[in-house]
Formats: C-alpha cells, structure tokens, sequence
C-alpha cells in the first residue's frame, strides 16, 4: 500500500481501553476510527456537519462494509487513506484502508456508502458535495 494513492490521510495511535480481552482492537473501534476520519476530511475542503444540520442537512451512512485484514493493538500507530466517489446521483461512497505503521501493513478495508437528507427527510446531495465530488472526479 501507499500513502500517496489517497486523497486524504489522517494518522492516529491505539489507545488501550479500544482493545479487547484478547489484546486487540475491537472489531467495532474501527468503525469508529474511520468515521473519524471521514469528518475531519470533509472539515478540511470545507464541509462543516454542524453547519449542515442547522440548515436541516443530515449526512448519513446507509451501508458499510468493512473487510478486517490484521489486528492492531494497543500503542500502535496507524494511518487511515481516504477516497470519496460518487455512487449515484444521490449516494457518495467513501473508499477507506486503514493501514498500520510503519509498514504499511493492510488492517481494514472499507467502503462506506452515504447519503444527505434533507429537512424532509428525502435524499439530496447539498451542492457543496455535489461541487466537491465533481472536483474529484
């Protein structure tokens, strides 16, 4: 794996209480780091959740699939790649790895597919991400 094939990447380290009995990450965590993740992207080109849902804007997930590779522990670092595609006129996926460091070493493989709702509760893409994806593309 490398770092540069993704359009965003965001380290982070294994605290110990996110691992189990057995001493590793629990399965469940890496949700957690992804959607992470995920957030301060959309921060850094400009998409603010807390901007969106005062203007009635909810972003949601409606699938993840989530393949685990290899188990982190506690104290490792790890850094998380990122890519957002367009699934559809109104989804948007999320093509995500996390990968441990410092070699790289595959530990998940994702894809989290989204939507955005609006104040009724109807899927629409604001078009902040429609700009951002079309940029992408």
């Amino acid at each position: 794996m490398n770092k540069d094939q993704y359009a965003f990447t965001f380290e982070m380290e294994v605290r110990d209480y996110e691992c189990d009995m057995q001493g590793i990450v629990n399965n469940s965590v890496y949700q957690n780091y992804l959607e992470h993740a995920r957030h301060v992207y959309l921060k850094t080109v400009g998409i603010d959740f807390r901007d969106f849902t005062e203007r009635g804007i909810n972003l949601v997930v409606i699938r993840a699939e989530l393949d685990y590779k290899s188990p982190l522990q506690s104290g490792d670092r790890f850094v998380i790649g990122l890519n957002m595609v367009r699934e559809s006129p109104l989804k948007f996926a999320f093509h995500q790895d996390i990968l441990r460091l410092p070699d790289l070493k595959l530990v998940v493989k994702a894809k989290i597919v989204g939507t955005a709702l609006n104040e009724r509760g109807r899927p629409q893409l604001p078009q902040e991400l429609d700009r951002l994806m079309q940029v992408r593309a």
